[in-house]
This record gives structure tokens, sequence and C-alpha cells, in this order.
């Protein structure tokens, strides 16, 4: 047997003949894989089928969950700074009054010859800017309606549990 050549082997390297040497097609291994996968396929009970299914739906459904966490704690970051940033630019805004303000008292003061007056002046301009300013917003909180069709269903809700009872 030293020199026959063995059914399925390359005579020179002694290993299994190529797709090329048996003159089959390059993509032969390729086929054959599908094939193989298409009869597991096939031979899947239903069962199986929807297992796969809903395990893979609750595989995607975790991470579509997981990536919407990710993107509100992204974007609740940036509100939180641009929060942050704008409390600052009320402070500083109210620094800028409180030194102008000052600076109107000494101006007044040095006026009417007495800082006292100019402190009383600027006192009684915050006043009034304090007084419209609480007028303006009372009218405004006057017309906003709580919620109309929340309190109307509410309303309605005794009269659906008297209708149970009746009904019983």
């Amino acid at each position: 047997m030293s020199g026959l050549p063995v059914p399925g082997r390359d005579p020179a390297t002694g290993g299994a003949h190529s797709a090329r040497a048996e003159g089959a097609h390059p993509d032969a291994a390729a086929a054959a894989a599908d094939t193989e996968a298409e009869h597991r396929a096939a031979t899947q009970s239903l069962g199986d089928i929807v297992g796969e299914l809903t395990s893979d739906l609750s595989t995607l459904m975790r991470q579509e969950l997981t990536l919407a966490k990710a993107e509100a704690k992204q974007q609740a970051t940036r509100a939180g700074k641009g929060a942050g940033m704008l409390g600052g630019a009320g402070y500083a805004a109210g620094l800028v009054l409180l030194f102008l303000s000052f600076a109107l008292m000494w101006a007044l003061g040095d006026l009417f010859g007495h800082i006292g007056w100019g402190a009383l002046v600027v006192a009684l301009l915050w006043a009034i800017i304090a007084a419209v300013l609480y007028f303006a917003g009372r009218r405004a909180l006057a017309t906003v309606e709580p919620m109309p069709e929340t309190v109307d269903s509410v309303k309605h809700i005794p009269d659906a549990l008297h209708t149970k009872e009746e009904l019983r």
C-alpha cells in the first residue's frame, strides 16, 4: 500500500483532498454549513423558536432600557450644569443690584448731605419695585386653573362608585 493512492487523501500531503482538487465549487464548505444551519432550524421545535425569540426580545428591551437610562443621566447632568450656571448668574446679578444700590445710596447721600436720606430713598425705590412685582405675580397666578380636566375627573369618581354599588 505504500505507492497506492488512498481514497479521500491527498497523495502529496497525506491529508484530505481540497475542494478545488476534487473539482468542487470554492463555496462548497460555506454552502454545506448553511445547509446544516437550515437543517437545525427546521428540526427546532416551535417552543424552542418562541423561547429564543422571547429571550432575544427580553435582551433587546434590557439593552434599550440601559441606553435610555444612560441618555437620561447624560441629559440630567447637562441640565444640572446649566441650572447651576443660571443660579450663579442670578446670584451675581443680585450682587450687582446690591452694589448699585449702595452706589446710588452714597450718591444720593452726598446730594442730600446725609447718607441716611440716600439709604431711605433707595429702600423706598426697592419697596416700590417689590410691590409692583408682587401684584403682577398675584394677578398672573389668579388666571391659572389647576388642571381642569383632572379636577373634573376626580369630581366624577364618587358618582362612578355609587353606580357600581347600585349594580350589586
